[in-house]
């Protein structure tokens, strides 16, 4: 190593992943949704995973949450609250997660997400509507939202 380390050139990876997706067990619950095709383009290198709940500092497990009387671009706005089940708002650590994760994709250069869908931070399709009844509705999640109005493609794992 007389001139230091080689730098060995490696093409960038080309999505985030939510970090459930990968097998981590990131998840309100702390268990993992593994999907395996997503696994293998972590272990490819061609994807990261990341999980905006916890990178907005939420620990794991923690109670569930949904966003009440709206979606992600909603919260995004100040127009409404994440809550969670015990009726606290988390609404900062979603913004702080979602802004981690943009932060997150313009360091790696990944301009594609795929994400956990019906999560109120991943959802791309569908949330929970807020009432903690297992309804859905439509809509995106806090860091979907985010990430969309910031030019990056996003899907989920129902996408992929």
């Amino acid at each position: 190593m007389k001139n230091g380390p080689t730098k060995e050139k490696k093409g960038r990876p080309e999505y985030l992943v939510s970090a459930c997706l990968a097998g981590l067990e990131s998840r309100y619950n702390g268990k993992g949704n593994e999907n395996k095709s997503i696994k293998r383009l972590v272990s490819e290198g061609k994807a990261i995973p990341i999980c905006p709940e916890q990178a907005g500092g939420l620990p794991t497990p923690r109670p569930p949450a949904e966003i009440i009387n709206g979606a992600g671009s909603d919260v995004l706005d100040g127009k409404t609250q994440v809550r969670n089940l015990e009726g606290e708002d988390v609404t900062a650590f979603f913004l702080r997660g979602a802004s981690q994760v943009l932060k997150f994709a313009r360091i790696t250069g990944c301009k594609k997400a795929i994400l956990k869908d019906k999560s109120p931070s991943c959802g791309t399709g569908k949330i929970f509507d807020g009432t903690f009844s297992g309804a859905l509705k439509e809509g995106q999640g806090v860091t979907a939202a985010l990430l969309i109005r910031e030019g990056i493609e996003v899907g989920n794992e129902n996408d992929f």
